[in-house]
């Protein structure tokens, strides 16, 4: 067992901006189904000689509204999205109206405002300096959404970022409730954002090997675990909660869709791109979350995996899971075979599937996953839902750099 827990974390509001739609039913039928969403791209730029032409593209976002047109013409897509999403969760937990003072706001972003930084560099070679937009230095800032969603709502609190690569929504949940936890907050707003669906970062992570290259069937491309996996899918979106401590949910009657109860962060201070070879640290962030949560590995119902469909990341999050549970562990679903890799609003987005999970009592499968890589020992729902009795679940965020954030959601 673990250590005695925190003061209890509720999650009273949750908001999502995904390429499986932009309102959670709809996110979480599209999840359901177990088919990807990824397409080939709509850019402006003729992407004919890219190596990789496709992505999970956000869906769904102009009938959410929440932004006016205005607004969103002075944001780059990562700030509306996570403006949107974070709206989304603070409506869905019926607006509460803290003293502005006792608030915050945390967001995971890990490279702030791509499209719009690699349009305006565009517009510098066509045009000359004297066309660059004068905003770019605010639309492309990583703070940007935290301090856009703060002027929002007139919160006073913190309004911070945080930038681990893909543990970003992961670190930001993860900080949100222990903020909580150490009442410097009543009600803190906190997720991820992100969107590097650009030509210029697509060809990058082209020319790493990192992303899939199956650009004649896209829609088969992420396919984590999976003997036949061969790179992960760009995505781009957003996830957030609000989360305030249980007895003030309870006190002024509010929803709970259950806890945020563990929280672990380590480095594996290894290598930019590869993981730890041992997993290690991978395993250390697991176990510290599940401890956190005043738990063991025996109390965890399901997992929500990292699950990039990477060769060597996959492969390490498995042995990673195999020393953490045993043989028979809990079992494993990716929801980045549905969405692809959201970056910074990756671990946030996976929460939010982990509360869903429990919430309707039902993992969806990992879309694409036909035969396991042979040595891997974790049991992956595939093929259809699997039915679950809701309990403590996990989700893993590993990041570029070596960043692992790991959370521990539970039933209330």
């Amino acid at each position: 067992m673990g250590r005695k827990p925190g003061t209890p974390v509720a999650i009273t509001g949750i908001g999502v901006v995904t390429p499986a739609g932009s309102t959670v039913d709809d996110f979480w039928t599209t999840l359901l189904a177990g088919r990807s969403t990824a397409a080939p791209l709509k850019t402006d730029v003729d992407m004919s000689n890219h190596g990789v032409r496709f992505g999970c593209a956000v869906r769904g976002l102009d009938e959410v509204g929440l932004i006016s047109a205005k607004e969103a013409r002075r944001m780059d897509p990562f700030a509306r999205f996570g403006v949107t999403a974070a709206l989304s969760a603070y409506r869905d937990a019926g607006s509460p109206t803290p003293d502005p003072h006792r608030t915050a706001i945390v967001v995971g972003n890990a490279v702030g405002g791509r499209q719009t930084t690699d349009a305006e560099v565009g517009n510098y070679f066509l045009h000359g300096p004297h066309r660059v937009n004068p905003l770019l230095p605010l639309v492309s800032m990583p703070n940007a959404a935290a301090a856009l969603l703060a002027m929002r709502l007139g919160w006073h609190g913190p309004a911070l970022t945080i930038a681990t690569t893909c543990a970003s929504g992961a670190d930001a949940i993860g900080h949100a409730m222990l903020m909580l936890r150490d009442h410097r907050a009543d009600v803190v707003i906190a997720g991820g954002a992100e969107s590097t669906l650009s030509p210029v970062t697509l060809a990058a992570f082209a020319n790493l090997n990192a992303v899939s290259a199956r650009n004649d069937e896209p829609e088969r491309a992420s396919r984590p675990f999976d003997v036949d996996r061969d790179g992960f899918v760009m995505g781009e979106g957003a996830g957030f909660v609000v989360l305030e401590r249980l007895e003030d949910a309870d006190a002024r009657g509010a929803r709970t869709y259950g806890l945020v109860a563990g929280y672990g962060s380590t480095a594996d201070a290894y290598h930019l791109a590869m993981p730890l070879p041992d997993g290690s640290a991978a395993i250390a962030a697991m176990q510290e979350a599940i401890a956190d949560a005043g738990l063991g590995p025996g109390d965890i119902a399901h997992v929500n995996a990292h699950g990039t469909s990477t060769q060597q990341n996959d492969r390490a999050e498995a042995n990673a899971l195999r020393k953490v549970f045993g043989p028979t562990g809990p079992p494993v679903t990716s929801t980045k075979s549905v969405i692809g890799h959201l970056i910074g609003a990756a671990g946030a987005v996976e929460a939010v599937a982990a509360v869903l999970s429990n919430h309707h009592a039902t993992v969806p499968p990992t879309a694409n996953h036909e035969r396991l890589e042979p040595g891997m020992e974790i049991d992956v729902v595939h093929g259809a839902p699997r039915a679950i009795t809701p309990g403590p679940a996990l989700s893993n965020s590993f990041g570029f750099g070596g960043h692992n954030g790991c959370l521990v959601v539970t039933p209330r």
